[in-house]
């Protein structure tokens, strides 16, 4: 035994493979990253704790985790923003009903445009996103390790990955219970079309041009685009590195999904977590690892032979208070691309189903 960081920790033995440990046997009390069972780490199908809340990068992993902390950083006002943005509904209204009145357009427009550069801050912070999570891909499927050796091992970027996901599954809860956000774009649209019959020059039309208008509207007008981004980001991700074996993405999802299932149905590694937010956090990252997985993978998450175990992790949901996760088990129900095949049972079907 040795005293690490005021941890108690027992001697970690193994074997170097290509720069990645094979670890054999672990016993961490207070700790947080090495696995807690006794076999080797490959067939460990998810079974180590994944310390989100604590993980620190690294030498090896310090440079993406830079570049992705400060998307990260930025995403924390982005939901700040979002979760503050009231529209200019009431403003918006009284234009209509007054179309004759120039007070009551100006009025309108005058609150309408902040809230469109923000929409616009939103829709340019996807592209960044999108960046980060190449990024992050492309480290932790690289061929020098195992899938799982690479989330086990590089535990900095696996929980960035996890924030990232959960940051999007956030972003498009409170994008959907918010009809103001599309209403007051559409308005915005409207109102420029209508200056530009009118020949009245606009200093915000080339702040949103029309390409870029088309784009945001394209990306507002889904229930889901935070979600959309990332699938369409890991699925062009897998076609640009035709290289790379489809296998290295798919099981560091279905890894990534196995290990929230585990952390969230073992009471030793659950009562590891310093904060109650950390079991919605797991149970977001594991829908969201979900749906990427039933994007990326050609069969999807749901047939038979699937390394999600699906009917577990729907166990896991269904066994939180309700309010908490109806808005993940729709999710699950209404954005991922295989659910309807006729590949899923009707088991998984029935289990998902709304009460």
């Amino acid at each position: 035994m040795s005293e690490v960081g005021g941890c108690v920790c027992s001697y970690v033995s193994g074997d170097l493979h290509d720069g990645c440990m094979t670890i054999h046997s672990v016993d961490v009390i207070n700790g947080s990253l090495l696995p807690v069972l006794t076999r080797d780490i490959d067939n460990n199908g998810g079974n180590f704790f994944l310390d989100f809340e604590n993980a620190q990068p690294t030498e090896a992993e310090r440079q993406v985790w830079e570049k992705v902390n400060e998307v990260l950083r930025e995403a924390v006002h982005v939901l700040e923003d979002l979760q503050s943005y009231s529209g200019a509904g009431e403003a918006i209204r009284q234009a209509i009903q007054h179309p004759n009145e120039d007070r009551m357009q100006e009025k309108a427009w005058s609150a309408v445009r902040p809230l469109v550069f923000k929409l616009k801050k939103f829709y340019e912070f996807s592209l960044k996103l999108e960046g980060a999570l190449h990024g992050l891909l492309r480290f932790l499927t690289s061929t020098r390790c195992s899938p799982t050796q690479h989330l086990e091992q590089e535990q900095a970027l696996a929980r960035q990955f996890a924030e990232i996901l959960h940051f999007t599954l956030r972003f498009d809860e409170l994008k959907m219970t918010n009809p103001a956000i599309q209403n007051d774009f559409s308005y915005y649209r409207r109102t420029l079309s209508r200056m530009r019959i009118n020949k009245v020059s606009s200093e915000e039309e080339s702040e949103v041009n029309n390409e870029l208008a088309n784009r945001m509207s394209l990306f507002y007008a889904n229930a889901t685009p935070m979600l959309k981004t990332l699938s369409d980001a890991t699925t062009k991700f897998v076609s640009e590195n035709a290289d790379l074996p489809l296998e290295n993405t798919t099981d560091c999802l279905s890894t990534m999904a196995s290990v929230c299932k585990v952390m969230l149905e073992t009471p030793e590694y659950r009562k590891r977590f310093a904060s109650e937010d950390t079991v919605l956090f797991c149970l977001r990252v594991m829908v969201g690892v979900i749906i990427l997985y039933d994007y990326v993978h050609p069969a999807g998450a749901f047939i038979k032979s699937s390394k999600i175990d699906m009917k577990g992790c729907i166990k896991v949901l269904r066994e939180q208070q309700p309010n908490s996760v109806e808005g993940l088990l729709n999710a699950l129900r209404y954005t991922t691309k295989h659910l309807n095949d006729e590949t899923t049972s009707k088991q998984i079907k029935s289990m998902l189903q709304a009460n």
